[in-house]
């Protein structure tokens, strides 16, 4: 899989790709729970990241620019996430270091 972490353009851009799926997120912060990573821009929840239901798998979840509930999901490794938000906190990109710790232990 190829993955890209870096700023651009005045936001984080995170991406992966590999033969079967494709997410790329453009964000300013990261509001992280226990569970779940939050993706803000303009103060508005783009996507998140979380945990499956308790299983292994960890989402990602883009919410699509229409009325209603509608999102893209896919399945992405801890190793993204991982580099993910280790280049938000470095960026100073993460609304709360002592929660994202929180999220580490309890998902990554």
């Amino acid at each position: 899989m190829k993955t890209i972490v870096t700023e651009r353009d005045g936001l984080m851009l995170a991406r992966i790709e590999s033969d079967d799926r494709v997410f790329e997120v453009n964000f300013e912060s990261i509001e992280p729970t226990d569970v779940t990573l939050r993706f803000l821009r303009d103060d508005e929840r783009v996507g998140s990241i979380y945990n499956d239901d308790g299983t292994d798998r960890t989402m990602a979840r883009l919410t699509t620019g229409r009325e209603g509930n509608d999102f893209i999901g896919v399945e992405v490794p801890k190793e993204f996430v991982t580099e993910l938000l280790d280049a938000a906190i470095e960026a100073g990109r993460v609304t709360d270091e002592a929660v994202a710790e929180g999220y580490r232990i309890r998902v990554l």
